[in-house]
This record gives structure tokens, C-alpha cells and sequence, in this order.
């Protein structure tokens, strides 16, 4: 979303800032989720560390990866999910962030089986263009990355893992903490409806398209 490029001090710095948003907005708890950043294109990224409080990450707790996980640089363990995340970025070259998040209500609504519909609001059917839910399959696992990397490839950009979480990919770290947070806040309109009885309205087709031409 940004046309601006970032240097490296501020990529991290904007990684430290999604984990500590997500945190505040209680879709992470202290030990869970992970973001990574990479430069356009690039062979390597940033990711959070294993094991440390996500509400306090500094930048010197990141860790630099290759796309094939072997650290770069820094001083902690990567995240658990970091083979999950090379996967990513290694079928979507348009793919610069990736924030990964254990949204409540999202899990909640995945869970009962529910349908999540981009097209009920206007900023989620603008942002998000595609959603896929991947079956459980253990954190970390390279079966795991490999689903992931397969829903990435259709073109999704948010993307549902069954009892665990929800990853949003972005062109950077802006527009895939927005996914995160548009399919919460999806999931609790969802949920409204649902508990009144009534099936949520979706925006026409035709009026998304005309939108998208503004």
C-alpha cells in the first residue's frame, strides 16, 4: 500500500509496532503470533523472536532469515513459524509482510463453521481478495507451511488456520495488519447477525467493481 521504501532500521521498527498493536488489541497473547517484513523482493526477512513477551519486542529482538530459514543475523530463536513464512514469500514475490495473529472471534466463527464474507463491509471487500481456511496441522510443521504456501499461490490474502490462527499477507506491514483486523472485526458482525437470526447482507458485485474503479 505504501509506495514508500523503508530502510532497514525502520522495516524493524514497524515490525515492533504491528506485534505490540496486535497484543493491545487482544489479538495475540504475551508468548503467541509472530510478523515478519522483508524489502521488495528480497531474499531474506525480519521476523519476532521465539519465546519473548510480544507486548514488548524491541528491534534488537528480531531475527534476519534466509527463505530457507538459516538465521542471518540476531541473538534469539525465530519464531516457530518461520518455515510457515519463508513459504509465503517464496510463491508470492508481491508479498513484503506477513502478520500472523490468533484473532478470538475469528477462531470462534471458524470453529462452528461458519462462512467469512469479505463482501459485508466496504473496506474488507476493497482490501481483502481472497480468503481460504487450511486444516489443523501442527505449528511449525512443514506440512503446515506447505498448505499455507498452496492457499497463498490461489492468490488469498487471508487465510484461516483451523484451531490455531489467522495470517494476513500484505505488499507491507500496514496492509496485512488491516487484514488481521478487518477479519476480526468481519467475524463480530458475522456473529451479530447470526445471533439475531438473520444472515449477513452482502455488498452487489457490481458496486464493489465500481468501487475499485475510484
Amino acid at each position: 500500500m505504501s509506495s514508500r521504501c523503508l530502510s532497514e532500521d525502520e522495516l524493524k521498527n514497524e515490525i515492533v509496532r504491528v506485534m505490540k498493536d496486535l497484543y493491545e488489541k487482544s489479538l495475540v497473547n504475551a508468548l503467541a503470533g509472530n510478523v515478519s517484513a522483508r524489502e521488495r523482493g528480497a531474499r531474506e526477512f525480519w521476523i519476532t523472536p521465539s519465546g519473548l513477551f510480544k507486548g514488548g519486542l524491541k528491534s534488537e529482538d528480531l531475527i534476519k532469515v534466509d527463505l530457507h530459514g538459516n538465521i542471518i543475523t540476531g541473538a534469539h530463536k525465530p519464531s516457530i513459524e518461520t518455515k510457515t513464512h519463508a513459504a509465503i514469500y517464496k510463491v508470492r514475490q508481491d508479498i513484503n509482510a506477513i502478520v500472523h495473529a490468533h484473532n478470538p472471534w475469528l477462531l470462534g466463527l471458524s470453529m462452528a463453521g461458519a462462512e467469512i464474507r469479505p463482501r459485508i463491509t466496504v473496506d474488507a471487500a476493497l482490501l481483502i481478495k481472497g480468503v481460504e481456511k487450511v486444516g489443523f496441522k501442527a505449528p511449525g510443521s512443514s506440512a503446515l507451511a506447505e498448505e499455507v504456501a498452496s492457499a497463498a499461490r490461489r492468490g488469498a490474502n487471508a487465510i484461516i488456520l483451523e484451531n490455531h490462527g489467522v495470517i494476513g499477507l500484505g505488499s507491507d506491514l500496514l496492509e496485512a495488519e488491516a487484514i488481521v483486523e478487518i477479519m476480526e472485526a468481519l467475524a463480530i458482525m458475522e456473529f451479530t447477525c447470526y445471533a439475531m437470526g438473520k444472515e449477513p447482507k452482502e455488498i452487489p458485485l457490481d458496486e464493489i467493481e465500481a468501487m475499485r474503479k475510484y
